[in-house]
Parts: structure tokens; sequence; C-alpha cells
């Protein structure tokens, strides 16, 4: 079943995260890059936030992170160069994480493929499947999953990449 497929996708992405997450603190999660992307504690937020909005939005469950919270990480957002407003402490974001996972799980847990197959709008007014979002947001944490190999080392890790 699809909802068995996206549950281990998004488990094998916690996995990941937290294995680029090893070791760094939240002073080296803030590391910048020389070119224009945003430090690992940005990725973290950005990848909990997308969570939180699809469980909302797809599903129905409280959020994950509030507004307030989220405001930091959302797309478009201005990178975060150093601590201060808005900045959530690396470990926080980690539990967060880890909560934005086990709603996941839970959310997909007990679905069948005609509830994954329903029509919803999305944000341009489109209409796509349930499973397309949920697929959509799969993708969107593997993308950004990706930038952590890069970030990690430039936080001061001279490891293996994964």
């Amino acid at each position: 079943m699809m909802s068995d497929l996206l549950r281990r996708g998004f488990r094998r992405n916690q996995r990941i995260l937290h294995a680029q997450a090893a070791g760094l603190s939240h002073e080296q999660s803030l590391t910048q890059t020389e070119y224009n992307v945003n430090c690992f504690n940005w990725v973290l937020g950005h990848v909990v936030s997308g969570r939180s909005q699809l469980l909302v939005r797809l599903f129905g469950v409280e959020p994950i992170m509030s507004e307030e919270q989220a405001a930091r990480y959302l797309r478009e957002s201005d990178p975060i160069t150093e601590d201060g407003p808005g900045v959530m402490a690396f470990a926080d974001l980690l539990g967060l994480l880890d909560a934005s996972e086990e709603a996941l799980e839970a959310a997909l847990a007990d679905v069948d493929d005609e509830f994954m197959a329903e029509e919803l709008s999305v944000e341009d007014g489109r209409m796509a499947s349930r499973a397309a979002q949920v697929m959509f947001t799969y993708f969107h944490d593997t993308y950004h999953i990706g930038q952590t190999d890069l970030l990690r080392q430039m936080a001061g890790f001279s490891d293996k990449i994964i």
C-alpha cells in the first residue's frame, strides 16, 4: 500500500537527518556557506515546518510547530545568518522532527487507498490527490536532506558522507 511506502520513506529520512545532525551544536547548526544557501538549522526547521503544514492541511492533526515557530523557516524566508529572534534551538528542532515523524506514522497508519486518492485543493488553486501531496512532502524532505551532507562538513565535521 502507498501509505506503507511513504511511512518507510519518512522514517528513513528521519534517521538520515539524525545521522547528519549527530554531534552538531546549536552554534554549528548556524554555520553559513559562502553561497546563497541556508544553514543546517534552517533546513531542519524548514523540513519540520513542511511536515507540520501537511499534517494540519491533509489529516487535521494539531500543528507540530506554531505559526510563530515556523515563520523563520518558511519558503523564501531570509537566510538565518546568526542566532536571534525566531531561530529555534537545534535540539528543539530535532525534538520537533521526532514529533513530526510520530504524527506522520499515526496519520498514515490507518488510511486506505480511497482516502489517499481524494482530490484536495493545493495552494495555487489546483487540485491534487492527498497521496500526491504527501509524496511531494516526501520529495521535499529528501531534497533538503541531501543538502545536509555539505552543511555538516561546512560546520566543521570531516567524516564519511552518508
